[in-house]
Order: C-alpha cells, then sequence, then structure tokens
C-alpha cells in the first residue's frame, strides 16, 4: 500500500497511522498531529491522499479532523471547506506541491505540510 521506505519513515518517527485502502489509493491517517501553538486545536488527525502511482503521482493537500482553526477562530488560508474520505467530514487545507518524481515521498511531503503550517495562516 506504501512503499517500504513510507513505512519506515512512518514507524521510526513513531507515528500513530493507519492505512485505509479505498478505490484509487489509500488514505494515510495520522492521528495526534500536532499543529503548534498558531492553531486551536492544536493537535488533529492528519489525512492525506495517497492515489495510485504514487511515488510517481503527486500527493496534494491534506486534511484534518476536527476540524482546525487559528487561535483567533478564523479559517486558516484556504482551508474552510470540508470533504467526506472514509465516512467522515474533513476539513480540507488547499496546499498544492510542486512534486518531484523520484526524490520526493511522504517524509518530505510532511516536511512540506508541517512548514505550511508553521506559518500560522
Amino acid at each position: 500500500m506504501l512503499p517500504e521506505l513510507d513505512i519506515e519513515f512512518l514507524e521510526d518517527k513513531g507515528y500513530d497511522y493507519q492505512l485505509v485502502p479505498h478505490t484509487s489509493g489509500v488514505y494515510l491517517i495520522i492521528n495526534q498531529f500536532e499543529f503548534g501553538d498558531a492553531y486551536q486545536p492544536n493537535v488533529a488527525s492528519l489525512l492525506i491522499n495517497v492515489i495510485s502511482g504514487y511515488p510517481d503521482n503527486p500527493l496534494d493537500m491534506f486534511w484534518t479532523s476536527p476540524d482546525v482553526k487559528l487561535v483567533d477562530g478564523n479559517w486558516p488560508k484556504a482551508g474552510d471547506v470540508h470533504e467526506m474520505y472514509n465516512d467522515a467530514s474533513w476539513q480540507r487545507w488547499s496546499r498544492h506541491y510542486i512534486w518531484r518524481s523520484g526524490i520526493d515521498n511522504i517524509r518530505t511531503f510532511i516536511a512540506a505540510v508541517k512548514q505550511e503550517i508553521a506559518k500560522g495562516i
């Protein structure tokens, strides 16, 4: 479902995760993902939609549950849309990355997610 390199990364980092197969790939759900002090709540589940053909096909955007807002109560930039995945509503963070096939993977994508949320916007 995921390349061994990705599984090793998730295990080495101690992430509490699950892989949920779906018709066009697998959902990687990381529980208790930390969002930092700019957000409320500052811990939530993070969903990454890993589509068929990964890692040649890119990862794009990420989703959270429950909703994560800025501490002032506002939605994060491009983070106010909800979509259904795995029979639940997830908050979509519309972030787009330039995917480098043959280089990028779960490790680099999670690093990009962390870099994005560190902006606190």
